[in-house]
C-alpha cells in the first residue's frame, strides 16, 4: 500500500521480515508464506534500496530454504513447495535489483550443495533473466 514510501520503514521492516523467516509457525506456515509475499512486494517497490540489504536478506532466505528442506515435522509437501517457490521468487527479485550479484554469490553455494531441492531453487535463480 505504501509503494515507494516503504523505504522510510525499511530498517524496522527488515527486522520483522528476518524474525518471521527464521521461525516455523506450524504445519500450514501461513506467517512465513505471508512474509515472503510481503518481501516480494517490498523488493518490487523499494528496489533501489535493496542492494545494500542484500547480504542480510540473502542469508535469511538461504537459511529458511535450508530449514524448510530439513524440516521433518508435520509440514505438508505442498506447503514446503510453496515456501521454496516464494523464497526463490524473492531471490530472483533481489538478483534483478542488484544487477546479478545474487547469481554470483550463489555460484559457490550451488557447487558445494548436494541437496536436490536446494540446488533446484538456486538453479532457477541462476537461469532467470
Amino acid at each position: 500500500r505504501l509503494g515507494i514510501l516503504i523505504v522510510r520503514h525499511l530498517k524496522r521492516l527488515e527486522r520483522v521480515i528476518l524474525g518471521y523467516l527464521e521461525v516455523c509457525d506450524g504445519p500450514e506456515e501461513e506467517a512465513r508464506l505471508g512474509i515472503l509475499e510481503m518481501l516480494q512486494c517490498t523488493i518490487e517497490h523499494a528496489w533501489p534500496r535493496m542492494p545494500c540489504r542484500l547480504p542480510v536478506l540473502l542469508k535469511a532466505l538461504l537459511r529458511m530454504i535450508w530449514d524448510v528442506h530439513t524440516d521433518q515435522g508435520s509440514t505438508p509437501e505442498p506447503v514446503k513447495a510453496a515456501l521454496l517457490q516464494g523464497a526463490t521468487e524473492c531471490l530472483i527479485l533481489l538478483d534483478r535489483c542488484s544487477e546479478g550479484q545474487v547469481k554470483v554469490l550463489l555460484e559457490g553455494v550451488y557447487s558445494s550443495c548436494e541437496e536436490n531441492s536446494i540446488r533446484e531453487c538456486i538453479r532457477k535463480v541462476q537461469e532467470s533473466t
